[in-house]
């Protein structure tokens, strides 16, 4: 592409341990393309030292500059809604504006004030919050008021981005700022031009007069404009003319970001692929796999059977959900106590431990029922995390978390009813670790799961335990298919 663009489921229902395939709602085929055959049995052959790196620390940086009425904001959205990436952040210098005293506001209020020189907007802490996100630490973005003239007390928390679009006349004023972007955009368009849309923009949707308007053109935007705004033209890797106008140039710059953001999904899925490895799950310290007795057997055969009704798998998963729960409590903190029994008194133990649950929605949040029987007052937190329909990458759509996850002590159980290539559950363990929660402080917490999927996530996080009902290798999936396809969420909830 050329550096500038000039043109525009109670009852048991059979005797079987296991289904056979053709018993069975499977098919053979594998949905999870991310997922080898290379089984993570056996002795480790790969260093100890991988670690996975979330898409949302290195995320793509767009730089959309322009005089003010250009068109960039519109050239900004419109990119955001081509590319329809999930967590595409807008970052609008408009709300970097510095606070004004009470006498600059007065002026401000009269059209007197200066809003268009470089030294108006805080381009530091511009820098400062882009380079938190990409850092993927959670990060506020101030909230300025126009009417007011003045920086508002509220702020948006924003995490995870994977692409940030920076907007704003000054976007690409800033050295150090710029060196943080993938691309720079410049919008150039005739200032004549500019004015109208800044006539219709300032009068209709910020509060002001005509004349102040045109007061505040002449004196200010104009000229600033001229010496400040169209210089930074030049480090611009791409020039689009005539702002949202230029249809060509605009779908031109769009197919070329998506081709990158391409290149960095691929990226990120042969990275998880990179975390395969032999494992030896057998004797690994941190996976806890339930005793296959007649009871787990049994209900592994009854929730498997595609003559199962919804009512009877409901039934029986909250059963074994149970119990992968009570397993999960075992590896929280407990403390010697002393109580009084009606007949004398006793020494025992108490958990000291807060525990908090987060599910990955839905999978997860079939363990909800079993949660609240086993503890009642337990806070929940949700993670969606859905894969991408063509590349396969987990991307992280919503998070909501309880404020005290991070707290000395508290244990988080993170729970998804099946684990296939492992990536969700790799992500959402990142998610908990960018929001302070220790590795070691986290128990997975799942009833089917593949081996290459469990390798991959004690792989990239060494301290986090699992606790699993069921382990299926890669090597006998032609045999036992029901591990690599994702049905517990869809038979529990019946969608």
């Amino acid at each position: 592409m050329s550096d500038r663009i000039m043109t525009s489921s109670r009852q048991r229902r059979g005797s079987r341990i296991a289904p056979s395939a053709s018993e069975s709602f499977f098919s053979t085929r594998s949905h999870e393309p991310s997922v080898d055959a290379a089984s993570p049995s056996g002795t480790e052959s790969h260093s100890h030292d991988q670690h996975y790196v979330p898409p949302w620390t290195e995320p793509y940086i767009i730089g959309v500059a322009g005089p003010s009425g250009s068109g960039k904001t519109s050239v900004a959205s419109r990119i955001i809604q081509e590319i329809n990436t999930p967590w595409t952040v807008l970052l609008s210098l408009d709300n970097f504006y510095k606070p004004l005293t009470e006498e600059e506001r007065k002026l401000a209020y009269q059209s007197k004030w200066d809003f268009d020189t470089p030294d108006s907007i805080d381009l530091d802490l511009v820098y400062e919050c882009v380079k938190s996100l990409k850092e993927g630490r959670k990060t506020q973005i101030p909230i300025y008021s126009f009417e007011k003239h003045n920086r508002t007390d509220r702020s948006v928390p924003v995490y995870g981005a994977n692409v940030i679009v920076v907007e704003g006349i000054y976007a690409l004023y800033s050295e150090k700022l710029n060196n943080l972007m993938n691309m720079k955009i410049y919008v150039d368009t005739d200032l004549d031009i500019c004015l109208a849309r800044r006539l219709n923009r300032d009068i209709l949707h910020r509060g002001r007069d005509l004349a102040g308007v045109i007061q505040q053109w002449n004196d200010f935007v104009k000229p600033n404009a001229e010496r400040y705004v169209k210089p930074t033209m030049r480090v611009a890797d791409l020039i689009v003319p005539r702002g949202s106008e230029n249809t060509i140039g605009i779908n031109m710059l769009i197919r070329h970001i998506k081709k990158q953001l391409a290149l960095k999904s691929q990226a990120h899925i042969e990275q998880i692929e990179k975390l395969t490895g032999k494992l030896d799950l057998s004797t690994h310290p941190n996976l806890k796999t339930l005793e296959q007795t007649n009871q787990t057997r049994g209900i592994y055969t009854i929730l498997l059977n595609k003559r199962t009704e919804r009512d009877d798998f409901i039934f029986y998963f909250d059963r074994i959900a149970t119990t992968l729960i009570s397993r999960a409590l075992e590896l929280t903190e407990y403390t010697p106590v002393t109580i009084t029994t009606p007949l004398a008194e006793m020494t025992t133990v108490k958990s000291t431990s807060e525990v908090i649950a987060v599910n990955i929605i839905r999978s997860g949040d079939c363990f909800m029922h079993s949660l609240r029987k086993t503890l009642p007052e337990i806070a929940i937190g949700k993670l969606l995390i859905q894969s991408d329909s063509t590349t396969g990458e987990p991307q992280l759509h919503a998070e909501s978390l309880p404020r005290d996850i991070a707290q000395k002590g508290t244990k988080v159980l993170l729970m998804d009813a099946q684990i296939i290539s492992g990536a969700a559950v790799i992500m959402a363990i990142q998610v908990l670790t960018d929001h302070g929660v220790r590795p070691e402080n986290i128990t997975v917490v799942t009833y089917l799961a593949m081996d290459v999927g469990l390798g991959r996530v004690l792989r990239a996080f060494k301290g986090v335990n699992v606790v699993v009902g069921q382990v299926g290798k890669a090597s006998e999936m032609d045999e036992k298919p029901w591990f690599r396809k994702r049905f517990i969420d869809e038979m529990y909830f019946g969608t």
